[in-house]
């Protein structure tokens, strides 16, 4: 297995990976040997890495993109091989799904089946699934933001979430994944917010205690229903502090996740890749706050650590064998060093302490000594893109004219 400073060498008989994600689903695969066709948001770091032999930009995703899926067929279509397809996002996780049997004339993947798919993107019906199942989920409620807030039956504080993340939630909820409300008070105003959204939400019993509560478990299900990897980790830190976005993660070695994991995956009968994420409440009980059965950034940590899901998925899909994995290294690090910097000050951290231990993260977002041109390349893009931006909206100056 490759480590962080080992690359395995680039076979070029074998296919390509089609990866619409980040370089923390690109890393894990070109440190297997991977070379990818990326397909990435303009400026995206994955888009000018080494392990990148093809680029497509695209401003957004959306799960009824039919122009991606005909630009993915014809990719596909013209290679020696069919490409394994990976996808890292909601919306591309739903993209392969509704557009399976096209996508599957010319890639190659593991995915959920429909119905799972839609049951655990779409979050109201994923916690009625978990209660047919009897999963551990905290109490929750649809609510109608056109609705009375007092006929709430749930225990304060509580988090409001949405049915499934959009740019409109992230600005209404101000890039928070979740919003916390303290009291019956506190809901009361924030309902005009909240009305003005215009969509069904679900608001949810808090279960106490920070982000670094959150822990995960990961797996990988082949086609025969056997688990073939799996690592549980816990998070460091988000930004925003509280309901945010990860920059800081560990794997842990963590048995009643693994446990509990294992339990709600053969529930499910799922198949193909998927996150558990749990919250230790004080008194250590888990309880399950969602489950994303598609690739993350978690996959870059895990393979640094040892255990390789996107490898694995790979050798599979191609008919190759299995390379060896180990036990994930509970301990191995992972942060994004640009957003961790500012969770690390919000959460009391000097730089003296902050600084040694980022250098000492075995696995950094888009940051590796052997592969630099992801950072130094989109650092430039933004920059440029800036200056264009600044450019455009300067005013025009009147020219002079010779009198």
């Amino acid at each position: 297995m490759a480590s962080a400073d080992r690359l395995l060498r680039r076979d070029p008989t074998r296919p390509l990976a089609c990866v619409m994600g980040s370089m923390d689903l690109v890393r894990p695969l070109g440190l297997a040997g991977v070379h990818s066709a990326v397909v990435a948001r303009p400026g995206s770091p994955a888009l000018f890495s080494r392990f990148a032999e093809a680029a497509f930009c695209r401003d957004e995703f959306s799960e009824n993109d039919e122009d991606l899926v005909g630009t993915l067929e014809q990719f596909g279509a013209a290679q020696r091989d069919a490409p394994v397809l990976f996808y890292e996002e909601d919306a591309q996780l739903l993209l392969v799904s509704r557009y399976r049997r096209r996508l599957a004339r010319a890639l190659r993947f593991v995915i959920a089946d429909p119905e799972t798919v839609e049951n655990l993107v779409d979050k109201s019906r994923f916690y009625a699934l978990a209660e047919r199942l009897a999963l551990p989920i905290p109490a929750t409620r649809r609510v109608d933001p056109t609705d009375n807030p007092a006929h709430l039956d749930l225990r304060f504080p509580i988090v409001i979430k949405p049915l499934m993340r959009s740019p409109a939630w992230d600005a209404l909820a101000d890039s928070h994944k979740a919003i916390e409300v303290a009291s019956p008070a506190a809901l009361e105003a924030l309902w005009p917010r909240l009305a003005g959204f215009g969509r069904d939400l679900l608001a949810q019993e808090l279960v106490p205690g920070p982000e670094a509560c959150i822990e995960s478990y990961h797996v990988y299900v082949d086609a025969h229903g056997s688990i073939a990897g799996e690592f549980t980790g816990r998070k460091i830190r988000t930004y925003p502090i509280a309901c945010g976005h990860s920059t800081a993660l560990e794997i842990s070695d963590a048995e009643d996740v693994r446990m509990q994991g294992r339990a709600a995956t053969e529930k499910l009968n799922l198949r193909g890749v998927a996150k558990f994420d749990f919250k230790r409440a004080p008194d250590g009980r888990l309880h399950l706050l969602e489950i994303n059965p598609r690739f993350n950034l978690w996959h870059h940590l895990a393979a640094v650590a040892g255990m390789n899901l996107p490898a694995l998925v790979y050798a599979d899909l191609v008919g190759l064998p299995r390379p060896t994995m180990q036990a994930a290294r509970a301990g191995t690090r992972w942060c994004s060093v640009w957003k961790d910097f500012p969770a690390a000050r919000a959460s009391g951290v000097p730089m003296s302490r902050w600084v040694p231990w980022m250098l000492g993260c075995e696995a950094k977002s888009a940051v590796s000594w052997d592969d630099p041109m992801p950072v130094v390349r989109s650092l430039l893009h933004r920059v440029l893109a800036k200056a264009s931006v600044k450019e455009a909206a300067a005013p025009l100056q009147p020219s002079k004219q010779a009198g």
